[in-house]
């Protein structure tokens, strides 16, 4: 009887790790699996490309800039060959993004296209990735995350400054500045 209770148990674990691992598609499995694909294209920059040695910065941008680690970012490029291709990337990464995990902080549309800012983590005071998802019906999309620990979206909000005094190493930005070309 105990031999039988504890294979029971042990069927029970087994079950639950393999469905508490598998909760769908994320942005990072997303990422992984399309960075190399045709229309894609992908590129991590470190946090230490943004040289901000000579920019004067308050206590809250400091610690806002010393959260994050890096940011990923892949872009899918429309052009008159893959538009359809288009349409059911976008709807995978729609859908990835209507997961309750994925928190939403704003969103909106311009007469570019539209945007959306979203972050993972326990609030809007300890975020681990905060993600920028950005489409435009003639150019394509653009997925950036940006990755580090116990990110604030009050401080990070407040990099835009820094950003436009900052150095910034062009040749690590030159695939996100292409898909805005």
């Amino acid at each position: 009887m105990t031999q039988s209770i504890k294979k029971l148990v042990v069927m029970l674990l087994l079950v639950t790790a393999f469905t508490g691992c598998n909760q769908g598609p994320t942005l990072q499995t997303y990422y992984v699996d399309n960075e190399l694909q045709p229309g894609f294209s992908s590129f991590d920059v470190p946090a230490s490309v943004i040289n901000v040695e000579k920019v004067e910065m308050t206590d809250a941008q400091q610690v806002a800039y010393n959260s994050v680690d890096k940011l990923n970012v892949l872009t899918f490029v429309l052009n008159e060959t893959n538009s359809d291709a288009y349409k059911i990337e976008l709807e995978k990464v729609n859908s990835i993004l209507k997961n309750p995990k994925y928190e939403e902080l704003m969103r909106g549309s311009t007469a570019e296209g539209r945007f959306i800012v979203k972050f993972l983590g326990e609030s809007e005071a300890s975020i681990d990735e905060l993600i920028l998802f950005g489409s435009a019906s003639d150019k394509g999309f653009a997925i950036a995350r940006i990755l580090g620990d116990n990110m604030n979206a009050g401080q990070l909000m407040q990099l835009g400054d820094v950003l436009q005094k900052a150095n910034i190493e062009d040749s690590q930005l030159d695939g996100l500045t292409d898909f805005f070309k």
